[in-house]
């Protein structure tokens, strides 16, 4: 029987593909698990960068927003990492509440990985599912999965669930409140107001109400370095997959990282840029006020709390804005994007320790700004709780960094091309049995159901085959266990790395039909091999 393929198609065994096909194959068939569950694709990680306007708040890497295409300023780029962009986040102390980076970046996660795909092996085109031309006379102008889906996927949706509530959409970038805020915005209020009820007494109870106010206008403050992050990354094409304000600030989920190392640089500048002229133009209205108002006191709130946010996050330690500067100075001076990341992680390590003791041994010496204490109080616990948050955040995030940077190196190892399954063509009423002889004759691993003309229209799952019994399969016709072919489970074989990742993303199935870029038929692509092989890669040294 024909073997789908065209020239360079899949050998019949790779060493990264499942087993073969049969009584005895694991089942990894349409989008189910053996329990139902849809079969996660590895995530492409988000862009390391990581730009912080605060204590740091790292964050996992989300995936694309509720079917939200990220913005990517004048010229869209490409879809979610992070899997994946350079997460910034912003987040501050004080009489303001921090407010924390994430590391999506996700942050994010910049020099997107992705490797040159094999070039087809010289040689006669292998003949095509039915026709013998290896060719999708009607169909070759599909498009392929990495084109998008259609319509937010259930994952999508739940990612949007996890966003929090939807504020709007400044430069086509979707801003979410995290439940979390809500708590410190609370918190905030009630710390606050209270020193406020001393500073004017007269208010009373109005004093929270203030306070409240304070609490929102900062976390405004806290958008506004956000979006200075934002804007730098679409004026840089760089896609944006959403702002979160959350408990410890705010997160600009980037999905790609920075070309060069002063695009890297300007990036996690403008943030902590934002938040001093912020600061400055607080300080500049407070002389126009008198300072025991209530004018007065919020502006000083603010002058203050944006000081603070923009020092904190120029602090030279992945993940704050600071680390991310600090990676920039080190990839340009050795051409190494990952020994950047190296040297800023490990300084973010040694803030992490420093704040976790040095906060504490400040706040009780009086350092700060307040009267120093001899005795062990509740203020004391409470700053080594703080220091220890923030310390937790800050190392956390450094070791993110790492590990989003090592998946990095590995991702352009997933190749399309590599990872293929030979397949066979077989027609909607051919016996399961038959059509698995013709497999095996052909020393291929998937079938692909066509029409009279050749044409492909399904795939046959692997997990049905492994549930039919097999004195039951000469009655079976593989139509029955075929899954149809959708526009995005047409995946190119010249995808590679976390472009390959993202086309799977956009389409979760198990198995995909790979084709050539002139629409010939390349095989068949299974995500179970997918996901080996992205764990082979990552299980390999750097």
């Amino acid at each position: 029987m024909d073997v789908s393929g065209g020239r360079g198609r899949p050998r019949p065994g790779n060493d990264e593909s499942a087993e073969p096909t049969g009584p005895d194959a694991p089942a990894t068939g349409d989008d189910t698990h053996a329990t139902g569950e849809p079969r996660a694709t590895p995530a492409a990680p988000a862009p390391d960068p990581t730009h912080t306007a605060g204590p740091g708040a790292p964050a996992p890497g989300p995936a694309a927003e509720d079917g939200d295409t990220p913005a990517s300023g004048p010229a869209a780029e490409d879809p979610r990492g992070t899997t994946g962009g350079p997460a910034h986040g912003t987040t501050g102390t004080g009489p303001a509440a921090p407010d924390g980076r994430a590391e999506p970046h996700q942050e994010s996660p910049a020099d997107r990985p992705s490797a040159a795909p094999d070039a087809r092996a010289p040689g006669p085109a292998g003949r095509g599912a039915g026709d013998g031309s290896g060719q999708l006379p009607e169909h070759a102008d599909r498009p392929f999965a990495h084109s998008g889906a259609k319509g937010p996927t259930p994952q999508r949706r739940e990612e949007r669930r996890r966003g929090g509530l939807l504020m709007g959409r400044p430069f086509g970038v979707p801003v979410y409140v995290a439940p979390s805020w809500f708590l410190v915005a609370i918190l905030i209020t009630w710390v606050f107001g209270g020193q406020i009820d001393r500073v004017l007494p007269e208010l009373g109870a109005a004093s929270y109400l203030v306070s409240l106010f304070f609490a929102v206008a900062f976390y405004a403050s806290v958008l506004v370095h956000e979006l200075a992050h934002t804007v730098a990354a679409l004026r840089f094409k760089l896609p944006v997959r959403r702002i979160q304000l959350q408990f410890f600030g705010g997160v600009s989920e980037i999905e790609k990282e920075a070309e060069t190392p002063g695009r890297e640089f300007v990036l996690a500048f403008v943030g902590p840029l934002l938040s001093l002229v912020l600061s400055g133009l607080f300080y500049l209205a407070l002389q126009a006020v008198d300072p025991s108002s209530v004018p007065g006191v919020l502006l000083a709130g603010l002058m203050v709390s944006n000081l603070i946010v923009a020092v904190f996050n120029l602090l030279p330690g992945l993940p704050l804005d600071g680390g991310r500067m600090l990676r920039a100075v080190v990839w340009a001076i050795t051409g190494k994007p990952m020994t950047g990341t190296v040297a800023a992680a490990w300084v973010g390590r040694a803030l992490a320790v420093s704040v976790l003791i040095g906060l504490p041994l400040l706040t009780q010496s009086g350092a700060l700004g307040s009267d120093a204490v001899d005795n062990v109080g509740m203020d004391t616990v409470l700053d080594a709780l703080l220091a220890a948050i923030l310390a937790a955040i800050i190392w956390t995030g450094a070791g993110n960094s790492l590990r989003m940077a090592r998946l990095r190196e590995h991702l352009p190892e997933l190749r399309a091309r590599t990872l293929t399954r030979r397949a066979v063509p077989v027609e909607t009423d051919t016996p399961l049995s038959e059509a698995l002889r013709r497999a095996n004759a052909a020393g291929a691993r998937a079938l692909v159901v066509v029409d009279t003309d050749g044409v492909p229209l399904s795939l046959v799952r692997e997990a049905a085959i492994v549930g039919v019994p097999e004195h039951r399969r000469p009655w079976v016709p593989v139509g029955g266990l075929a899954q149809d072919l959708t526009d995005g489970m047409r995946v190119s074989a010249e995808l590679a790395g976390e472009d390959l990742l993202d086309a799977l993303r956009a389409t979760p199935a198990t198995e995909y039909l790979v084709v050539e870029n002139t629409g010939e038929i390349y095989g068949v692509l299974s995500a179970a091999d997918v996901e080996r092989a992205f764990v082979k890669a990552m299980a390999r040294p750097s």
